[in-house]
């Protein structure tokens, strides 16, 4: 790929993922355009419908989830943090910061993106509940499915923020071991 088109690719997704996460996937194709700074025709040529679109950014947002998972497993291997306080922070970051939360929780009502997102997911959440399985920072019944679907039943961006605060210390609360 060109740079210019590398450049004009990147402009559309970003312009998009702001667009779509403040105003829902509705807003019109000459929008996100006109905010990404190309034509219309670089959209399409880029991106032939909104789906195209949505898709790439599912992508980008499962890269990006997968990206903090691995961060957050290596820091579970090195011992610096409990698999509980990983799992607090990844939930703290999706939760309360990502202003995303809108677009991945509409994403995720798709099956098709919902499996490309648990596929990046699955191998990292699955070893960090493991360990804190085996550092007893997690209630033994704690599933990966369980941590999935909290992940899925938060608040979404619209909520104020400290309610989405208040969810993060409930839903850690739930996955903490009983005596710890």
């Amino acid at each position: 790929m060109r740079a210019d088109a590398a450049r004009n690719r990147s402009a559309i997704l970003a312009a998009a993922r702001q667009l779509i996460a403040a105003r829902g996937p509705g807003v019109g194709m000459d929008e996100l355009a006109a905010a990404a700074g190309v034509a219309v025709g670089t959209l399409y040529r880029h991106f032939p419908a909104k789906e195209d679109l949505v898709r790439a950014i599912v992508a980008d947002l499962a890269a990006t989830v997968g990206e903090v998972l691995d961060a957050g497993l290596a820091e579970v291997r090195a011992g610096r943090r409990t698999a509980h306080g990983e799992l607090a922070a990844l939930f703290h970051r999706v939760v309360v910061e990502m202003g995303q939360e809108r677009l991945l929780r509409e994403a995720l009502a798709s099956r098709e993106a919902l499996e490309a997102i648990q596929r990046q997911a699955m191998e990292a959440l699955t070893e960090i509940v493991a360990a804190g399985h085996a550092d007893g920072s997690l209630a033994p019944d704690v599933t990966v499915g369980d941590v999935a679907l909290l992940l899925r039943s938060a608040p979404d961006a619209q909520a104020p923020r400290p309610e989405r605060e208040r969810w993060v210390e409930l839903a850690c609360r739930a996955l903490r071991r009983a005596d710890a």
